[in-house]
């Protein structure tokens, strides 16, 4: 039986750092008034983290903490959620998953504008090329609720804010 959600549908969109995630969210939100959610700023925000990551240089996520924190909200429906893992999210809470794709040398690009650098940068590629977040995806949802979107030009970004939108109606329409 299908979870029912008062505020709309739950949608992930995942990738690899870089991909254009919060630009789709940010702007998803915008046009549909659905609530979007930064995992990485809520957990910066809140504090949600065991840890640090000397390697790559950033704290690490309370994976439980994020779930106890959002699972009222999540419940309620409406959320646009907006992080580079999701295994560890529960299946429940999403209706639809999307995955961005990048090509490697746009996405080199981005994360090296961002100041990647060393390690940091090589494995954000190589999960790029490997399909890492994809596979993941494909692992912890059903498949028929995982899509790809490549992410690489303005135009695509524009095209998948339409594809969305255009689901995200029909699921009102039959929900």
């Amino acid at each position: 039986m299908e979870n029912i959600k008062p505020g709309g549908p739950n949608i992930l969109i995942t990738g690899t750092p870089g991909t254009g995630k919060s630009t789709l969210g940010l702007e998803l939100s915008q046009r549909t008034g659905l609530k979007y959610v930064n995992v990485g700023e809520l957990a910066k925000q809140e504090q949600l983290y065991e840890g640090y990551d000397e390697v790559y240089q950033c704290p690490i996520l309370n994976e439980d903490q994020v779930i106890d924190e959002l699972e009222d909200q999540m419940s309620n429906g409406g959320n646009i959620v907006d992080y580079h893992g999701c295994e560890f999210f529960p299946e429940r809470w999403y209706d639809i998953v999307f995955v961005l794709r990048t090509d490697n040398a746009a996405l080199y690009e981005r994360l090296e504008h961002r100041g990647y650098t060393g390690k940091k940068l090589d494995d954000n590629i190589q999960c790029e090329i490997f399909q890492t977040i994809l596979e993941e995806a494909r692992n912890s949802y059903k498949h028929e609720i995982v899509h790809e979107l490549p992410s690489n030009t303005p135009e695509d970004l524009e095209d998948n804010l339409d594809k969305i939108i255009a689901w995200i109606e029909h699921w009102k329409s039959t929900h």
